[in-house]
């Protein structure tokens, strides 16, 4: 459901000129962490005077999510669009991308881990040419990572591990990134599954210049992680899709 300045029922968004960055932000039952969110990702765009939108793309959480975002909306370009199709974070995300208007796409969690203080420096590797894809990299030289458990350090870094034969970035999982619309426009048939879109856009866009930018990554501000086992088994079969596709793609 997209907020709409003509219902009467709901208070008009914020009027700002066309935006030239899409941040698409897929959530689930994050309605604690969306107000703040939107305020550090304006408080970071406007101070480098960048033009964007937020989108986020909400998946029936029922939580207060889209009664928040308008509230939102009365002082930020932020819109929330309850999604009809099934849950999950890539579709999510890929219907963000044709709901955006911007010339240059960003995917973020909703979460805090993911800086949005970082996204002035992700856009302008990506404007300035120096890239074709941008990553907001843990595992980039400068890069802080949080404080996670034993067990998800060893998942994080054994799935890195698994995808490094289809990309040379040090942190291909990452779901903080950003791209050109084109790129994505231009991308083989997108068909991921489970929650590394990033992946399956840097490969499918056959990206030759990605560019890692060093983050902080903190942690979750409110709410539980979606991370599960069968997150973790679609995780393989998008690996075994993406390899067949590496393997028989005669443009790469």
């Amino acid at each position: 459901m997209l907020v709409d300045p003509h219902d009467p029922d709901t208070i008009d968004p914020v009027r700002e000129p066309e935006p030239s960055v899409s941040i698409i932000v897929p959530a689930f039952h994050e309605a604690q962490n969306l107000a703040a969110l939107t305020r550090r990702v304006f408080a970071a765009v406007d101070s480098a005077g960048i033009e964007a939108e937020l989108i986020v793309m909400d998946d029936r959480s029922g939580d207060g999510s889209v009664e928040i975002v308008r509230q939102l909306a009365g002082e930020f370009p932020v819109q929330i669009i309850e999604r009809d199709g099934p849950r999950g974070l890539a579709p999510a995300v890929l219907d963000g991308f044709e709901h955006a208007r911007g010339v240059t796409l960003l995917v973020m969690d909703a979460d805090l881990q993911h800086p949005p203080e970082k996204i002035p420096e992700l856009v302008a590797c990506l404007t300035s040419g120096e890239a074709d894809f941008v990553i907001g990299s843990r595992y980039a030289d400068g890069s802080i990572e949080g404080k996670w458990s034993i067990f998800r350090q060893f998942n994080s870094r054994f799935a890195t591990w698994l995808a490094k034969p289809l990309t040379s970035v040090r942190d291909p999982m990452s779901g903080f990134f950003a791209l050109h619309r084109t790129t994505w426009k231009n991308a083989a048939r997108l068909d991921p599954i489970g929650y590394k879109i990033g992946l399956e856009l840097l490969v499918k866009g056959r990206c030759r210049k990605p560019v890692e930018v060093p983050i902080s990554f903190g942690a979750r501000h409110a709410g539980e992680s979606k991370l599960t086992l069968s997150e973790q088994l679609r995780y393989l079969r998008h690996l075994l899709r993406l390899y067949r596709f590496r393997l028989f793609d005669r443009s790469s």
